[in-house]
């Protein structure tokens, strides 16, 4: 008979272990700051120009050796 409690309640074990630790990390561990310590100065990275891609061929066009060394 216990050999059937067992695996019908895992589940709900889990599920409490679930919620215990969602309860845990809201009351319990330290909130973070509200704004960041230091804000950036500068701008994130972009890139000076646009990449520039290489041209697709077209689909009527025939592949040839120069084509397809592309």
């Amino acid at each position: 008979m216990y050999a059937l409690i067992v695996p019908a309640s895992t589940p709900f074990v889990l599920l409490v272990v679930v919620m215990a630790l969602s309860w845990w990390e809201d009351h319990i561990l330290p909130s973070p700051p509200t704004e960041p310590a230091e804000s950036p100065a500068e701008a994130p990275l972009a890139p000076a120009t646009p990449v520039q891609l290489p041209e697709l061929a077209r689909v009527d066009t025939t592949l040839t050796g120069e084509v397809a060394g592309r």
